[in-house]
């Protein structure tokens, strides 16, 4: 029973919950058969995808009922590993899943029934609703994995959310792998499964997600431990990307038989399960910190358990003054700070043209003269790159931190100039221009997402984290909207005209080169604005944040 309450086997059940609920970022895949069983133009289409982008970050009603049902804030600064552990409500974060898994199935399931025509067609704003009742079933699962790891890992914030949110940003070429392996060519059957598997699998693992009751002592061979439980994560996490770009670019050579597809795919899933062994070894190592924690207490002689507990006290007391300092904000007071606008503004500029790019992958592709298996597979690839971003700026970010005490923002500068070069690639529209700029794009993208909500917990406070991300991640629908449909879907439509089939395309260049353009110059004025926040916070890194570290 034990062993069922444990924080690591609760990091394995969010690791394989993130890898079947990233169906928002496979849009792409079966945007095309949505396209054309409804008899969308391009406009109609980027407005169903916005529809999505904006289910998919709404997160405040996750983030409220994590709040409600799963913790009250307790901020008691005895230890390093224990200041921010939390006092549990009736309840837990499985109600948040459960939430989540009800919306994800209606979604899609009543999308599967407007394609294949076993419902009339629905009018396009009934259609957008079925979109973001899919998509912002993802916030529920991203919220209750998020919070619940963040709380479960103190004092490597950045990089247990670079190992969750990039497991979410590597599900969507898993799924491509799943669907390839079970429905060959056929995106309508695809829908049929992302309305059952990203259902099925919270609703069996939700239990195992909680906030452990009582925290490991914080010896140094237990953060030792600790630190190298979650880099084995990340040493599995880069093997399974490794592993599904070798399949993508494979299958991009060579056509698999279905033998081939199910041996594939079986030894993807022994890669998925292997995170298991980790737990299951991290946490050995966390009851005999407790327990050799006891032993070593009852070994100090007389002569000198004064001066240790005296030790203890003043680095505990170090502590406490360090926690004083770190703000406990709630969304209303946040909302009352520079930084919050000026994190919101960045992220607005990033994770929308971010969001126009992917949404827009498989109509830019075409407009190029890629075929459908080359649109999937930059489809599949960008999930690999998403994944890499997210994962690489929460370990590095991490890294720089503990060691030199870099306040994080200066990577948000860092990877938005890098979208802006993205930007200007696919732009050019040179021959693997779009291969190229989509690498950049995804890398980059990814590290976004992996480093706002990091950035969100240390300037204010993880009290209402829940509530505070989600609201900063709704920059990426607003972005998304201004950027896709009033810019990217306008350009393209007014650049389009009728084919020999009698359907309105776009070929060459210059279908998507202005826009791009644009998107390169708003990724610039983000890295401007987070160079003000980089300034504005770099003091409190310093004093704060990396003091509180190093003790």
């Amino acid at each position: 029973m034990e062993m069922m309450n444990s924080r690591w086997v609760g990091t394995v059940a969010s690791i394989w919950i993130q890898l079947s609920v990233g169906a928002s970022y496979v849009f792409g895949v079966y945007s095309p058969v949505l396209k054309s069983s409804q008899g969308y133009d391009q406009s109609t289409l980027d407005s169903v995808a916005v529809a999505k982008d904006i289910g998919a970050n709404f997160g405040l009603l996750s983030g409220f009922l994590y709040s409600a049902v799963v913790f009250t804030s307790s901020t008691s600064a005895t230890s390093s590993a224990s200041s921010l552990w939390f006092k549990r409500k009736i309840g837990g974060p499985w109600i948040v899943i459960t939430a989540g898994a009800i919306q994800c199935f209606i979604g899609y399931f009543f999308m599967w029934l407007a394609v294949t025509g076993i419902i009339p067609r629905p009018p396009v704003p009934l259609m957008c609703l079925f979109m973001f009742l899919a998509a912002h079933a993802q916030t529920f699962f991203n919220t209750a994995n998020v919070v619940t790891g963040v709380q479960n890992f103190p004092d490597y914030k950045g990089t247990i959310v670079g190992i969750i949110k990039g497991f979410l940003g590597l599900s969507g070429a898993i799924l491509i792998q799943a669907y390839q392996t079970i429905f060959v060519d056929k995106p309508s059957s695809f829908l049929l499964m992302l309305a059952l598997l990203p259902t099925i699998i919270p609703l069996l693992l939700m239990f195992f997600i909680r906030t452990s009751d009582n925290p490991p002592s914080p010896t140094k061979s237990f953060i030792s431990t600790e630190k190298d439980s979650l880099n084995g994560f990340s040493v599995i996490a880069l093997l399974l990307a490794l592993y599904v770009m070798i399949l993508i670019i494979s299958q991009n050579v060579v056509t698999y038989g279905i033998n081939t597809r199910i041996i594939t795919f079986t030894i993807l899933l022994i890669g998925i399960l292997s995170p298991s062994f980790i737990a299951f070894r991290a946490h050995l190592t966390d009851s005999k910190s407790q327990y050799s924690s006891i032993d070593d207490a009852l070994l100090i002689n007389e002569e000198n358990r004064e001066s240790v507990l005296t030790g203890n006290d003043d680095n505990k007391r170090e502590i406490m003054l360090l926690d004083e300092k770190v703000p406990h904000l709630n969304l209303w007071q946040a909302l009352q700070t520079v930084n919050f606008w000026l994190l919101f503004s960045a992220m607005a500029c990033g994770l929308g043209s971010g969001m126009a790019t992917v949404n827009n992958i498989s109509q830019i592709g075409g407009s190029l003269g890629y075929t459908s298996v080359e649109t999937r597979t930059l489809v599949s690839l960008w999930s690999i790159w998403n994944f890499l971003g997210r994962f690489g700026a929460g370990f590095i970010s991490d890294y720089f931190l503990h060691l030199k005490g870099w306040a994080r923002p200066i990577f948000m500068v860092v990877t938005l100039a890098g979208m802006g070069l993205g930007h200007l690639v696919i732009a050019s529209g040179l021959p693997g221009a779009l291969y190229a700029g989509s690498t950049v794009m995804g890398i980059f993208y990814g590290s976004q997402w992996s480093l706002f909500p990091t950035i969100s917990s240390e300037i204010f406070g993880v009290t209402h984290l829940g509530t505070i991300f989600n609201t900063v991640a709704l920059a990426s629908p607003v972005g998304s909207y201004i950027l896709s449909v009033k810019l990217v879907g306008f350009i393209y439509d007014k650049e389009s005209s009728l084919n020999t089939s009698g359907h309105v395309s776009c070929v060459g260049s210059h279908c998507f080169m202005v826009s791009f353009i644009i998107m390169a110059g708003v990724c610039v004025l983000g890295c401007g604005l987070a160079l003000i926040l980089f300034f504005r916070t770099r003091r409190f890194y310093q004093d704060v944040i990396y003091k509180r570290v190093k003790h």
